[in-house]
């Protein structure tokens, strides 16, 4: 299963952008917001990926910019009439942060803003996303009574980027480490391409 996508972005449809891995294309679909969001075409974005696959469809992979939007539209889709469409179409209008604001006011209006979201399903979400970690974790409340999301994290480093590229392309993870690690020790100082290419150098030997 893919779980994330280092890359440079080869084209940006309506709904899917091609992510080019190394020379191998990967179509993902995404929301709008996601969409327009990416680097412009030619240059590398780090696409976080929830892959599903149906009978019909075969595998097909939806991307997001964060772990907590790709998590945000996971616990959408544990919702009964939630399917990918709709929990892209949340998550264009109400991102993780405000998506669990809305929840915690209990602010189904908001949700209902989605396109083909209606008034029972805006409810539904709400209710069943009450209490379940959005953006990152439970929201906290402030001084004054307002509600913050958590601090973000710190940006992984080049290695764990590197790693969960090289498993992104079928490379079991111990050996994945291995040989980032030993690229590591080599240069220091590549950037994520560089490393990855040179990972996968490693590999081959």
């Amino acid at each position: 299963m893919i779980g994330r996508l280092a890359g440079a972005v080869a084209e940006v449809g309506e709904e899917e952008a091609l992510i080019d891995v190394l020379g191998v294309g990967y179509v993902v679909r995404c929301g709008a917001r996601t969409l327009s969001r990416l680097p412009p075409v030619g240059e590398d974005a780090i696409i976080h990926v929830e892959t599903q696959w149906s009978e019909a469809q075969g595998p097909r992979l939806y991307g997001f910019l964060s772990r907590d939007e790709r998590r945000a539209f996971v616990l959408l889709q544990a919702i009964q009439g939630v399917g990918p469409k709709a929990a892209l179409a949340v998550l264009d209008v109400l991102p993780p942060a405000e998506l669990a604001q809305a929840v915690a006011r209990e602010d189904k209006a908001q949700v209902a803003r989605a396109q083909g979201v209606g008034p029972k399903l805006a409810q539904r979400i709400v209710v069943e996303l009450k209490d379940k970690p959005i953006g990152g974790g439970e929201l906290v409340m402030v001084a004054g009574g307002g509600l913050e999301p958590p601090s973000s994290a710190q940006p992984p480093s080049i290695a764990g980027e590197a790693v969960a590229a090289l498993m992104g392309l079928g490379v079991a993870e111990p050996a994945a480490r291995r040989a980032v690690e030993q690229v590591v020790l080599r240069e220091p100082d590549l950037d994520l391409n560089a490393a990855i290419k040179a990972s996968l150098q490693e590999l081959g030997r």
